[in-house]
């Protein structure tokens, strides 16, 4: 396939994901997850790092999970990780841990990582972290997607589009 025809491709998938991002509304609180939405298929699933090593999730479970899916073109996604760097750092020792998913080719997802100092997992995402998404909630496919588990294996909230600092802080602190 021709560069072109990438570029063209690459083009009209972002404008899709811009236009499923901007047409779901902004909500001025976090909305809380539907409770018929089970954590279990997070903890079941597993994906390769940035060094090719399968990591399993199940291995944070116990832990207060904030679950991020993201791609390094991705505007908003790359707005908020530095907030996410930052609650990384204040809250670890207190059982926080922010994973990343992206979904874009490894070396983009490296270079986006290394360049603003990612503190926390990153994983490479495929057609099973998209399936993933869908399961726990990201019905639209919209990216950012996070949600938040906490220690009991419960999603407690989730969100299509960046977060802030603030609203984020407010959705973690009760649970750490």
């Amino acid at each position: 396939m021709s560069k072109a025809k990438l570029l063209l491709i690459a083009a009209g998938a972002f404008i899709a994901l811009a236009a499923v991002y901007f047409a779901v509304p902004q909500k001025p609180e976090q909305a809380a997850a539907s409770p018929e939405i089970s954590a279990e298929p997070v903890f079941a699933a597993s994906f390769k790092d940035l060094d090719d090593k399968l990591q399993p999730l199940k291995q944070w479970r116990g832990k207060v999970v904030v679950l991020n899916f993201w791609a390094p073109w991705c505007p908003p996604c790359r707005e908020e990780m530095p907030d996410f760097i930052k609650l990384q750092d204040k809250y670890h020792e207190r059982g926080l841990v922010f994973i990343g998913v992206a979904l874009d080719e490894k070396i983009k997802v490296q270079a986006f990582a290394d360049e603003i100092g990612v503190n926390y997992p990153i994983f490479l995402g495929e057609m099973e972290a998209v399936d993933l998404a869908k399961k726990i909630g990201n019905r639209l496919g919209g990216l950012p997607f996070t949600v938040v588990i906490d220690r009991n294996g419960r999603i407690v909230a989730s969100e299509v589009g960046g977060l802030t600092l603030a609203r984020l802080e407010k959705i973690v602190l009760p649970l750490l």
